[in-house]
């Protein structure tokens, strides 16, 4: 635990606005990952939580470089990853893998899924020929699904078979490091927890490392050792589990573990009642407010948000938070 496998420094992913379609004049830019710090290490799963369109997952692309950061370093077991050229960074591809939010638009649906799950093995030339075969099916049995389906297609499956063929390919090459984008957002809550508890059971028995990415905080509860809270483009809390759940010092993490229902009527009922509301939307990453990005909505707003970043700093062992409250 103590071998850093990804470190993430003052990561930005910013992308061009134009406006006019004959001289694409640029308008503006967009700050979907505007210095996001973190550091993930092997065995461990890292939890990326926060509303939509806060930069989770173009965060998830530029750490495996799907997307190319604009400033910034990703650094993989010591190597910058944003600094490879093309076939320094395709040999490094073999040990990160992802595995994608919608279970149909990630899977070919002109390949049968014994050639979706093969796919990686023939690119990288890791076995051919009939062992081939019995490595598809062996990841098929792996997670859960019958070896007799790898003449089937996308279509014929469910959703939640749908994702199990994905996990499939993503394990083809034994990766170090899975990134999951929302795995389990476009499942049924009963299928939720089948694929939740593959992915433990995965990472028990082949030592894998998580970069889980989630809106709801529910969900990452049960799967990370840490977590990390998202808003607008930057990380405003990181912390163990344990202290996200029990000692929230933001006030954006505070209000999304108060949205997150309790399957008790009493007990909801009191806590609505203590409930902070948030008031207005997410702001726009084209014209994000200045000072404290979260000012615009937060119950505890001061003059000083208004016009001072907060920066990331430590407040206990392993507890980070980006608040100008904590300072008082």
């Amino acid at each position: 635990m103590n071998t850093p496998l990804v470190e993430v420094k003052n990561l930005k992913v910013h992308f061009p606005v134009s406006r006019g379609t004959l001289l694409h004049r640029e308008k503006g830019m967009c700050l979907a990952v505007d210095g996001v710090d973190f550091t993930l290490y092997k065995g461990q799963t890292l939890g990326l939580v926060g509303e939509s369109g806060c930069g989770k997952s173009t965060t998830a692309r530029a750490v495996t470089q799907l997307l190319r950061p604009t400033e910034g370093e990703v650094l993989f077991e010591g190597k910058d990853l944003t600094k490879l050229k093309p076939e320094a960074l395709r040999k490094e591809r073999r040990h990160f893998q992802m595995i994608f939010q919608d279970p149909f638009a990630s899977l070919n649906p002109r390949m049968t899924v014994g050639d979706i799950v093969a796919e990686p093995l023939k690119t990288f030339d890791v076995v051919r020929g009939k062992p081939l075969q019995q490595e598809v099916q062996n990841l098929l049995r792996l997670v859960g699904l019958d070896p007799r389906y790898v003449r089937r297609y996308p279509h014929e499956f469910s959703g939640g078979q749908r994702q199990r063929i994905g996990i499939a390919r993503a394990l083809a090459l034994k990766p170090k490091l899975i990134v999951a984008d929302e795995p389990v957002s476009a499942l049924d809550v009963s299928i939720q927890a089948q694929i939740l508890n593959l992915l433990l059971d995965l990472k028990q028995k082949f030592q894998l490392t998580y970069l889980f990415i989630a809106h709801d905080l529910a969900v990452v509860r049960h799967v990370s050792d840490q977590i990390a809270v998202m808003y607008l483009g930057k990380i405003v809390e990181i912390a163990s589990y344990n202290d996200i759940y029990e000692n929230p010092k933001h006030p954006y993490t505070q209000a999304l573990l108060a949205s997150s229902p309790i399957p008790d009527p009493k007990i909801e009922k009191e806590r609505q009642r203590q409930r902070s509301v948030l008031s207005g939307d997410l702001p726009s990453p084209l014209n994000p407010p200045p000072g404290c990005t979260f000012h615009t909505r937060c119950p505890h707003v001061m003059m000083h948000c208004k016009s001072s970043v907060p920066s990331l700093k430590e407040y206990s062992s392993g507890h980070k938070t980006a608040c100008h409250l904590l300072d008082k």
